[in-house]
């Protein structure tokens, strides 16, 4: 991942949790916290959102755990194996054993409260045989180690169409998940919408679901929902009411009984730019009112919900951002200190911002000077057919 470090976050108070249409309270409750015993930040057991990170499993897969509790996380993801490579070694038995343990000890539910993340090789949708059998044995190699940790959700990226037909490509994809089914148990797959560059699967909400028709049990299958992702993609999430109005076409296109987590990030790019490029919370320009918004909405406060912003090789900054979420359970728009805090986080990201922008600007006007090329080309030669 992409490392940097935040900036200190002030000492937050946990508000009362309200939905997102209801206007939030300025009366604030007392947390319930669990006594850090040696860890950076304590987990807010009061809060009704899985607020989490993907963190680390340098040492062990085990380590996860620690590292989760190391910033006050109710929620987390983690790489079952090198995502960069093909074949890694077994996870050994007393790995496995104390994964569950400590799991048990800190009070996650690895059916329900962990989420791993799938190899960046792994596509399912290659038109090419030997590459996609290879790509599939890693998938249910990742599946199994899952079901060998107790782990119920597996997510990952839904691959791409390459130079094949994409709707060949989506029924490939479908098929691989429905045989990857039938040989394990019970580990839900989850797959994750992108942010739409080249021939990727995903980046539009249909193509979920097109793939979702295709599988025979459905309730072996769930979506991840990645906020830079979407953003990136076209759906605009900034404000509370363009966030409602994409949940709505979710619930319409895909369904809420599918939503089965969310990987929560800013963006460095502008909407539509098609850039996967994470940013912190309230630096890009969904800015935090996203995220405010994110801390309000009832309807998420039963998945996982996974920060992935660049935090630098401290996986503990997490804990800032965890309490930056927590804090802004039950905040209004209006809310002085949420308006002081978003402006700060604003201006720090706005030199980003301003030089992503410009790439974004560039771009487009490339595309739209070669567009028009080719289309004086065209009618050139249409001309000079006439004439002949």
């Amino acid at each position: 991942m992409n490392i940097q470090h935040t900036p200190s976050i002030l000492t937050f108070r946990k508000s009362a949790s309200k939905a997102v249409k209801a206007v939030a309270t300025k009366t604030k409750t007392p947390r319930t916290k669990k006594e850090p015993a040696g860890f950076k930040y304590a987990r807010n057991l009061s809060s009704k959102f899985k607020f989490g990170a993907h963190v680390a499993m340098a040492g062990g897969i085990s380590k996860a755990v620690t590292n989760a509790m190391d910033i006050g996380a109710n929620s987390f993801a983690l790489f079952l194996k090198s995502p960069r490579k093909w074949v890694s070694p077994d996870i050994k038995p007393e790995e496995i054993e104390k994964f569950k343990s400590l799991c048990k000890e800190h009070g996650y539910n690895p059916r329900t409260d962990v989420l791993p993340h799938g190899s960046y090789f792994i596509n399912l949708g290659n038109p090419d045989p030997e590459k996609e059998e290879k790509a599939y044995g890693s998938f249910l190699d990742d599946l199994k180690r899952c079901e060998l940790l107790d782990i119920g959700l597996y997510n990952f990226h839904p691959g791409s169409s390459l130079d094949s037909d994409h709707k060949e490509a989506i029924s490939r994809l479908a098929k691989n998940i429905n045989n990857a089914i039938k040989e394990t148990s019970f580990v839900k797959i989850v797959i994750e919408n992108m942010a739409g560059h080249g021939n990727l699967i995903g980046s539009d909400l249909q193509d979920i679901r097109d793939v979702i028709d295709l599988i025979d049990d459905k309730s072996r299958v769930g979506v991840c929902i990645d906020t830079c992702h979407s953003f990136a993609a076209g759906y605009d999430i900034s404000s509370e009411e363009k966030f409602v109005e994409f949940w709505n076409l979710f619930e319409k296109t895909i369904g809420w009984e599918f939503l089965s987590a969310i990987h929560l990030n800013d963006s460095k790019a502008p909407l539509g730019a098609n850039r996967d490029l994470h940013q912190k919370l309230g630096y890009g320009f969904l800015g935090l009112e996203a995220f405010r918004v994110v801390a309000n909405f009832e309807k998420l406060q039963n998945v996982p919900i996974i920060l992935e912003t660049p935090v630098g090789d401290e996986d503990s900054v997490y804990g800032e951002e965890i309490n930056l979420l927590e804090w802004l359970e039950g905040r209004s728009k209006d809310d002085e200190e949420f308006i002081s805090k978003q402006k700060e986080l604003f201006d720090v990201g706005a030199k980003d911002r301003a030089e992503h922008l410009k790439k974004f600007e560039t771009k487009k006007s490339k595309a739209t000077t070669a567009k028009r090329s080719a289309t004086t080309d065209i009618s050139k030669m249409v001309s000079k057919k006439k004439k002949e």
